[in-house]
């Protein structure tokens, strides 16, 4: 068995029928993991985990910002597959009004809107962590992996919202993987990536035109990215991988970028 291997682990994946959250699961269920796709709409949480497999994926509605409904899908996971070795955080997005258009300034946000994208980023991974997390120490090991953003080391203009929730996510992954660290030892780690610019449903109309031309966002994000594309869905399984799997086992607090060089360029 090699240092990679997630043969017969159960992997938990939040917003799991997503764009990247799908890709990932794919590749675990694949991978010989056990997989459990959450999302608020069952039917698509059930046929896609049917799409998988017939015995090593699962389909459970589930809202992250609902800590009661949070426990009972771990109790019927471990009456299902007994453990919870990882918990993947991918449930995340943004919304219209938190993100501005070019003649808006930061004082035409939405503030209803500013607070759901909070929500959904940092709650949204604080309570399955809380959740889940905890199951972890009851058994003595465990991985949780969140999603960060490129949005975290710098600023990008438009998005507040998002970028704002995505920074306090990703200081709530390092200040839980030294708390875990602390107070339950070195079996349980927490860590993020922080995926680069990949086209999704949330981010599509801000990077391309309707005929798949580049919007001058679009294009100023390609000059800004040495590989000179955008990232596919599959290119974040390796890392999602090397989290989930014994090879990072003295890794915790980290945060690993799958952006094709976006953060290391200075834009000279």
């Amino acid at each position: 068995m090699g240092i990679l291997d997630i043969k017969d682990k159960v992997i938990i994946i939040t917003g799991g029928y997503g764009v990247l959250g799908s890709s990932m699961a794919k590749h675990l269920v694949e991978s010989g993991a056990k997989v459990a796709i959450l999302g608020r709409n069952e039917a698509k949480a059930k046929d896609f985990a049917a799409q998988l497999s017939a015995t090593n994926a699962i389909g459970i509605k589930a809202d992250v910002l609902d800590k009661e409904n949070l426990e009972n899908v771990k109790t019927q996971l471990l009456e299902k597959w007994q453990k919870i070795d990882v918990l993947i955080n991918a449930a995340g997005g943004n919304m219209p009004g938190a993100t501005l258009s070019p003649s808006e300034s930061l004082f035409d946000i939405s503030l209803d809107d500013f607070q759901k994208v909070t929500d959904l980023n940092l709650m949204g991974t604080v309570i399955p962590s809380l959740v889940f997390g905890k199951q972890m120490t009851e058994q003595n090991g465990g991985s949780i992996i969140n999603v960060s953003s490129v949005a975290v080391a710098q600023a990008l203009t438009r998005v507040v919202g998002y970028s704002a929730s995505k920074a306090a996510m990703e200081n709530f992954t390092r200040w839980m993987a030294v708390d875990m660290a602390h107070k339950f030892g070195d079996k349980i780690r927490v860590n993020a990536i922080a995926p680069g610019f990949f086209l999704a449903d949330q981010n599509r109309k801000l990077l391309t035109n309707e005929n798949g031309s580049l919007t001058d966002r679009g294009e100023t994000i390609i000059k800004s990215t040495p590989m000179k594309r955008f990232g596919n869905s599959e290119e974040l399984n390796g890392a999602v991988q090397l989290l989930a799997s014994n090879a990072s086992k003295f890794m915790t607090g980290t945060v690993i970028h799958v952006d094709g060089g976006f953060g290391a360029f200075s834009g000279v």
